[in-house]
């Protein structure tokens, strides 16, 4: 039985696993072994796969073969494969690389902005007005990311009015869509209904997208509440790959596996295989030498062994 009266009818993943998640884990990987998931990934159904991010390898090693990975990608006709870039020359590397899309991302809290990229929000969206203006020339799709959407390890709580000030900079300038990151994952489902009804309000639902951590076990919940509220996008990483390095504690993003079950069950339409990319979650947690983090392909890959 179908239940969408209430949720939105289908439902796109962005699989931020091959770089949010990667980029987090503590051991390295060889390009072979990302260009494997991300091929798998695109196999498996999905439609947007956030692949690389072309930063400072100094800053972030674990991203520094992104050219590579780009480059040795089986690429699928209507995957988008995307990159984070934080300035001009991360953008003209990416562009170089062929991504199809870039991501630019900003903090809804001064104090975290401060810690995590050594500049005020203000400072941090000038920076990204040179990104913006190149994409444009290039007609290349930019998403803006927000970080610290409910709380901030510096900050504590963070005010719904803070997260649309910036989310309606980040609109000004181009950004065609929204994700909203809970990256200590302290949000509640009722955090997600405040901040949701807030932005629905300033800038449209439809342009809003959702990135949830499970640090506290509520990502499912919050995606849940977020599509009843009329979201119609998840940000979710295969096999629940990568915490955040700035965030004490913090486990990883939400697993896709896990997104997909829940979306299976109340009748979503997705176009992901569930096998496979099951299959691409385990296969990657293998080369971590661990387990994959999402319940539902601990729990599947049990019942099949038993």
């Amino acid at each position: 039985m179908s239940h969408t009266g209430d949720y939105p009818s289908k439902v796109k993943i962005v699989d931020v696993g091959p770089r949010d998640g990667l980029q987090n884990e503590k051991q390295a990987l060889e390009a072979s072994d990302k260009i494997a998931l991300i091929n798998q990934l695109a196999e498996a159904g999905l439609q947007v796969i956030e692949s690389g991010s072309f930063v400072n390898p100094k800053w972030v090693p674990q991203m520094a073969s992104s050219e590579e990975v780009f480059a040795g990608l089986t690429r699928k006709s209507g995957v988008t494969y995307s990159a984070l870039t934080p300035n001009l020359k991360g953008f003209e590397r990416a562009v170089q690389a062929g991504a199809d899309e870039v991501a630019v991302f900003a903090a809804a809290s001064e104090g975290f902005s401060q810690k995590n990229i050594n500049c005020s929000i203000a400072e941090s969206l000038e920076r990204f007005a040179p990104v913006m203006e190149a994409a444009k020339a290039a007609s290349i799709p930019v998403r803006g990311y927000i970080s610290c959407v409910v709380g901030c390890p510096v900050e504590g709580r963070i005010a719904p009015q803070q997260v649309s000030t910036v989310a309606r900079e980040l609109l000004a300038m181009g950004c065609y869509e929204i994700s909203l990151g809970d990256t200590i994952g302290v949000a509640t489902a009722a955090d997600c209904e405040t901040l949701i009804a807030t932005l629905g309000k300033d800038i449209g639902v439809e342009k809003l997208a959702v990135h949830f951590h499970d640090t506290y076990g509520q990502a499912l919940a919050n995606i849940l509440r977020s599509l009843q509220m009329g979201v119609r996008v998840v940000d979710s990483s295969v096999a629940g790959l990568g915490g955040c390095p700035y965030a004490k504690g913090a486990t990883g993003n939400v697993a896709t596996e896990d997104v997909v079950y829940m979306l299976n069950g109340l009748g979503i339409e997705h176009g992901i295989d569930l096998e496979k990319l099951m299959a691409a979650g385990n296969a990657i947690s293998a080369r971590l030498g661990r387990k994959s983090q999402s319940r539902v392909a601990v729990a599947l890959s049990a019942k099949e062994d038993g």
